[in-house]
């Protein structure tokens, strides 16, 4: 909590610190796959079409309207939490917000244990990745920020994504079916011009075309590397995410390392990539903090994408 409260606003802090309102419990719900008829017409990316980039974004997956005027504690939770459908920001407590995050849990948040994981596939174009419509998570970063640490780390089995010392090593769309009900992808990561001429790929055309045409993805979860300051390229991409509507969740890794030999803790670090961050969002992403090294975040994650996926389903 302590943690945390240094990252989010001192005054959202203290008002969820002191809150008087009684405890939310999030109603279990199992998770059945099983689209609507009417599912060729939902893009699956955005349910709020009509809202503005930023808050579209930000929203990652919300269908609730707001009707009529909503308090300056309501305005103030929205601006700096993630507040899931299902969920009035007037009865936001401490106890509905996951630890190391900003991420509220709602009535949607349901079974959320990987039991099986299986590699389905490898697509060099978007139009080649499975057809059979299931939900998905991208797992996007910067090469090198431990992306396929925090796969193999997300179904506890060692190698089932591709872990090396060279950045840049995957170079497909992967898709990994999870409970033979979702997929988790994972994608190239991008800022590596190092790899060899014949391994080199257009990352802007590749990637993006996957993102602008796949109606099955939930959101993107944005790798950041915590131990570092904001870099340029992070901020670009989130932005990039942002204006496309795509929804996304950020996902600080390496936050493990409390003691640098130099620079900054990964907590400031965080809380200088979202003050750059809110500039252009008016409601925050959800973001959450991870460790593929002790674990941290792990479960936490998983519950934020149970809810995620089974709103998505709705």
């Amino acid at each position: 909590m302590l943690l945390r409260n240094r990252i989010l606003s001192p005054q959202l802090s203290s008002f969820l610190s002191h809150s008087s309102l009684l405890p939310f419990q999030p109603k279990p719900r199992p998770f059945t796959l099983s689209f609507p008829t009417h599912f060729s017409n939902w893009t699956g990316r955005n349910p709020t079409q009509n809202a503005s980039t930023s808050a579209s974004a930000s929203a990652s997956a919300s269908k609730t309207t707001q009707s009529g005027p909503i308090s300056d504690t309501a305005r103030l939770v929205r601006t700096v939490l993630f507040v899931p459908p299902g969920v009035d920001p007037e009865v936001v407590t401490e106890e509905m917000v996951l630890p190391n995050s900003n991420i509220v849990v709602g009535p949607y948040a349901g079974e959320s244990r990987i039991k099986e994981v299986v590699f389905v596939k490898s697509s060099g174009k978007a139009k080649e990745c499975p057809k059979d419509h299931r939900p998905e998570f991208a797992i996007l970063g910067r090469s090198n920020v431990g992306k396929s640490s925090l796969i193999n780390s997300l179904v506890r089995k060692k190698e089932v994504a591709l872990t090396s010392k060279k950045p840049g090593k995957t170079q497909l769309i992967n898709h990994f079916l999870v409970n033979k009900s979702w997929y988790i992808v994972d994608l190239p990561g991008y800022g590596f011009a190092k790899a060899p001429d014949a391994a080199r790929m257009d990352w802007s055309s590749f990637t993006k075309g996957y993102f602008l045409n796949r109606d099955t993805l939930v959101a993107v979860l944005l790798l950041i590397d915590a131990s570092v300051p904001p870099q340029k390229i992070d901020l670009d991409c989130a932005n990039w995410l942002g204006r496309n509507n795509i929804p996304m969740t950020l996902v600080f890794t390496k936050c493990d390392k409390m003691k640098p030999s130099k620079g900054k803790r990964p907590d400031e670090n965080i809380r200088d990539f979202q003050e750059v961050i809110k500039q252009n969002y008016r409601e925050h992403p959800p973001w959450i903090m991870t460790s593929s090294v002790t674990g941290l975040g792990r479960d936490d994650l998983l519950l934020h994408m149970s809810q995620l996926r089974n709103y998505w389903d709705q």
